[in-house]
């Protein structure tokens, strides 16, 4: 269920907040737009007080962390309320703390390696980064060859933007994009929330159809 809640909506917006209070401003423009999900990175100091604000004021909102490096960070961002967390690359130590604590984890992964260790670990969504300078749609074509009997889903990120993200779509594997153009970090600060809201919209546009719900993906 968490998983289908994270890419119904095929888009996940990316975002970096120098300041807690931008949070909930944050993640009602993206929800305005269309996208009431968010994932907060952890590459400041106000990350884990701006997952907390979201899930305190915003319920309805799906929020998760980001840049998650160690077992010690999943345990804050549980406490925080994170909701599910990702890491830009594979650490067996951090998926295990994930599994036990019932955090929904997306580990990173660029080569047929991180895929086995992934899958390995029980891992089936996994977060294929840095998308764009680790070879784009041909490297995730090239993963799945091997590995589409898994069952296993990649959810491309780095790089990727309204030009490109229908093309990652179009692949059967690949049943959500995340990203930061949706959101920058510059917008986030300026507090340019309307201009972030229509961004939301324009890429909830190109992405087409949301997945379709659980009933109906247990009757395909």
């Amino acid at each position: 269920m968490m998983k289908y809640n994270i890419i119904r909506h095929r888009i996940v917006p990316v975002a970096v907040v120098d300041d807690a209070a931008d949070a909930v401003p944050l993640a009602l423009a993206l929800a305005r737009g269309g996208l009431p999900v968010l994932e907060l990175t952890l590459r400041t100091a106000a990350a884990l007080e701006g997952i907390a604000s979201i899930r305190r004021e915003c319920p309805d909102i799906l929020v998760g962390a980001g840049t998650i490096l160690t077992p010690a960070q999943v345990r804050e961002v549980g406490l925080a309320g994170a909701q599910f967390g990702l890491s830009p690359g594979i650490n067996p130590a951090v998926v295990k703390e994930a599994s036990e604590r019932g955090l929904f984890f997306i580990p990173g992964v660029m080569t047929p390696s991180d895929v086995e260790m992934a899958l390995t670990l029980g891992c089936g969504l996994l977060k294929f980064f840095p998308a764009v300078p680790a070879g784009g749609i041909a490297m995730v074509r090239a993963l799945n060859g091997p590995f589409e009997h898994t069952g296993v889903q990649f959810v491309p990120l780095g790089g990727v933007s309204a030009q490109n993200m229908q093309d990652y779509l179009r692949l059967a594997c690949v049943p959500a994009v995340g990203g930061s153009w949706i959101c920058e970090r510059s917008l986030v600060r300026e507090k340019r929330w309307d201009e972030i809201t229509v961004l939301a919209q324009e890429a909830v546009r190109l992405a087409g159809q949301p997945l379709p719900g659980i009933s109906q993906l247990s009757k395909s």
